[in-house]
């Protein structure tokens, strides 16, 4: 795949290889913990104690939840003293978090969005 400032291509076929970390990645949206923690990264950075204010979860519970993350490559830690604060690894978590939210509200909508196929 290409990545470009106009966008990027399509690959008509994907490999193995990259059909297995795409659904890799896509597991990492599989759990709802997980998808609001990517959703209050989104917002801004944070450390482990404010992402457990912000998803009601225990430090314990979040921090697992970031390895998983972090492992998958879609989010960040820096180091700041005695705290890590993390943060969405790049613009692309962010707009496959969009994305995934976005079909589905469609769905709930009931609304249908058709992809023509090239001929």
């Amino acid at each position: 795949m290409t990545h470009g400032v106009q966008g990027h291509s399509r690959p008509a076929v994907i490999d193995s290889e990259t059909a297995q970390q795409v659904a890799e990645t896509m597991q990492a949206l599989a759990a709802p913990s997980r998808v609001r923690i990517l959703a209050r990264l989104r917002e801004a950075p944070c450390t482990v104690n404010e992402l457990a204010d912000a998803v009601a979860m225990e430090g314990s519970a979040v921090s697992h939840q970031l390895r998983v993350l972090r492992h998958l490559g879609l989010v960040v830690g820096a180091r700041r003293g005695r705290n890590v604060t993390y943060a969405l690894h790049d613009s692309h978590v962010a707009d496959l978090l969009d994305q995934a939210v976005f079909h589905v509200e469609h769905l709930r909508l009931g609304l249908v969005e058709r992809q023509e196929r090239a001929s």
